[in-house]
């Protein structure tokens, strides 16, 4: 089974996140939210991922037309629905990035740095230039130019591979273990929005969206033993930008606290 195969091929990344030294680093509330500053941009480029499948596996233009595999289309539907539209806390319907962006304000987490960025690509309307031009950390540049690397090359397996090994079958563990950690170091503090936002994805990602991608995968690699390879190779690239990711984040948290 080709799921199988990529799976063992991804253990020693998935290994590497789900014990990384930076979950111990966050301690306090100032190593939280330096957490949530620089995560934030996987939170929001995630969504891009989600709407370039989409558009390649349902009709988002006018004239409509049916598209060729209704079962994909169903599958990406459904994950669409629940991270463009999801349930808050408070009975409201926001994306997942958007309830993360209220959940970081609930802690008193800085958005400036994830909302300029924003309206910096708003202004330039290219993706690539407002990465290079931003201050972000080096790793966390590189984390995104990935992301949209994939998108504009187009080969729909190959974003759905990023999507699925790379964020939908790795998030249920990953935010297990953070979950955890912040139970157990910020008993005091009102983290109810954050928690919400981490056990939403839990259920959904384990119980719902991680098999639904895994069955988009089967479906688009089909029996192209090129398609399987090129999603193998991309599966991996995915996750060791991860990795860079994280190690910035524990960068950052460290030299904050040198400074304290």
């Amino acid at each position: 089974m080709k799921i199988a195969t990529i799976n063992r091929r991804i253990q020693p990344q998935k290994k590497l996140l789900l014990q990384h030294s930076l979950y111990g680093k966050v301690k306090n509330i100032e190593s939280l939210n330096c957490f949530l500053e620089n995560h934030v941009y996987a939170v929001w480029d995630f969504m891009s991922l989600l709407k370039a499948l989409q558009a390649k596996l349902t009709c988002t233009t006018t004239p409509w037309f049916a598209t060729e595999n209704p079962e994909i289309r169903y599958l990406i539907n459904e994950i669409v629905l629940a991270e463009e539209s999801d349930l808050t806390i408070d009975g409201r319907h926001l994306s997942h990035y958007e309830m993360y962006i209220e959940a970081m304000q609930a802690c008193g987490a800085d958005t400036a740095g994830i909302e300029h960025f924003l309206s910096e690509l708003n202004s330039l309307h290219n993706i690539f230039v407002a990465i290079k031009k931003s201050n972000l950390h080096p790793n966390i540049k590189t984390f995104l130019d990935f992301t949209f690397r994939i998108i504009d090359e187009g080969k729909t397996h190959e974003i759905a591979a990023a999507f699925t090994f790379g964020r939908e079958d790795l998030i249920p563990s990953m935010f297990t273990v953070i979950l955890k950690n912040f139970q157990e170091n910020f008993p005091e503090t009102d983290l109810s929005k954050l928690i919400y936002y981490f056990e939403r994805h839990i259920e959904l990602d384990a119980d719902e969206h991680g098999p639904m991608a895994m069955k988009m995968i089967s479906e688009l690699c089909g029996t192209d033993a090129q398609k399987w390879a090129e999603a193998e190779a991309v599966s991996v690239l995915a996750l060791e930008k991860r990795i860079g990711l994280w190690n910035a984040i524990e960068e950052q948290i460290m030299m904050k606290m040198e400074m304290a």
